[in-house]
């Protein structure tokens, strides 16, 4: 991952609503959710909703696939891996029990 995605991708989560909409879509899992009830179950106007998906979208943390009238919308997880490998690459080197320690 680069560095510009990673910051996207914080960005886009650096955000109340947007983070919230991000966690439930996690818990939602490869299935995801249709905006609709993602709207209802956040109490958020689908204008709003909308808004913030946008966002998640752009930073390529949810993907979103039309089913009719509706959207679907669920997490990325290879992107988010990918963030979570990136922002834990050079963690606990030095602590007891990381990589670093391990090796050593």
């Amino acid at each position: 991952m680069e560095k510009q995605d990673v910051l996207s991708a914080l960005a886009a989560l650096a955000q109340e609503t947007r983070l919230d909409v991000f966690r439930r879509l996690v818990q939602a899992g490869l299935s995801g959710l249709p905006a609709g009830e993602l709207a209802s179950e956040l109490s958020i106007s689908p204008a709003t909703l909308s808004f913030h998906l946008k966002e998640l979208r752009n930073a390529r943390l949810v993907t979103s696939e039309r089913e009719g009238r509706s959207i679907r919308y669920a997490p990325d997880f290879l992107v988010i891996g990918a963030l979570v490998a990136y922002l834990g690459e050079n963690c606990c080197r030095d602590t007891c029990g990381g990589p670093a320690a391990a090796a050593g």
